[in-house]
Order: C-alpha cells, then sequence, then structure tokens
C-alpha cells in the first residue's frame, strides 16, 4: 500500500507512482494530493485518487478499500482503478470539459469493455466456489521478497 502526494518536496508523486509501476511492483496506490485531477490521470497508474483536505475517516476507509482489493484478480482491479478515476474526474469536471475530452471518453469505453467482460464472467459462475477462485490471486511468491530497499533512482 503506497499513499502519494504528487508535489512532495524534492520529487514529484508522478514520477514515484511511474517508478514502481515501472519496476513491477504489485501495490495498491492512493494519490492524495491537492492537486485538483485533470484529464492527465485518466493514464496514471494509481488505484484512488483523494483531493485534500481528507479526512481521517476518508483516508482509513480508502486503505481499507485498497487492501481489500489486494485480493482480486488483475481484471476486477482494474475496473476498480478506472471506475475510481471516472469518478474523480466526474465529481471535479463539468459535463461540458468531460463531453469535449477525448481522454474521458477512451476511459468511459474501458470502463464499459471491463464491466462487459466482468458481467459475461459472472454469467458463467456455476458456484460460490468458482466465484472465489476467479476473483482472488493466490500469492505463492516468497514474502521475504517485499522487503527488499527500493530505489527509485529519481
Amino acid at each position: 500500500m503506497i499513499l502519494l502526494d504528487r508535489r512532495m518536496p524534492g520529487l514529484s508523486g508522478d514520477e514515484v507512482l511511474v517508478a514502481v509501476r515501472d519496476r513491477g511492483i504489485d501495490a495498491r496506490v492512493a494519490m492524495v494530493t491537492a492537486v485538483e485531477p485533470d484529464f492527465d490521470i485518466v493514464e496514471m497508474g494509481f488505484d484512488d485518487y483523494l483531493v485534500k483536505p481528507v479526512t481521517r475517516e476518508g483516508l482509513v476507509d480508502t486503505v481499507e478499500s485498497l487492501l481489500g482489493r489486494a485480493e482480486y484478480d488483475e481484471g476486477v482491479q482494474e475496473l476498480y482503478a478506472v471506475a475510481s478515476k471516472k469518478a474523480v474526474l466526474e465529481s471535479e469536471k463539468g459535463q461540458a470539459a468531460l463531453e469535449e475530452s477525448d481522454e474521458y471518453a477512451e476511459l468511459q469505453e474501458r470502463h464499459d469493455e471491463l464491466q462487459a467482460k466482468l458481467d459475461t464472467q459472472l454469467e458463467g459462475f456455476s458456484d460460490h466456489d468458482d466465484f472465489e477462485q476467479a476473483f482472488r490471486e493466490f500469492d505463492k511468491g516468497d514474502p521475504s521478497d517485499d522487503d527488499e530497499d527500493l530505489d527509485f533512482g529519481l
């Protein structure tokens, strides 16, 4: 779980996010920032975006939600991330700006594709075990790998 501010002293949270994703680090990332979201967030690899000021309860809820998402399969994680970006843009941008944005249109299209794929998968489940298996990732890696020091080289 990583919490990033887009404006950190001496280092951009955007740059750290790119480095995290480039290194293949499998962590949920929330941007917690005073930077109002713009359409540039569509291409960013975060899972949730909170605009400051953020309440303690709001932050705790976000962390708990992201930790819970870590158990879901990659497709469901992407749907959550896309839905989060869509929601933050819809709450911060006017309808006219959304309608004029190619980035938002692509985001909406991706959301619809992922939702349709998920709906199709859900239709095929015959019992609870099928559902659980489709949405859970079982980490069979070495847990000590998580303890390595991170040097982003930025």
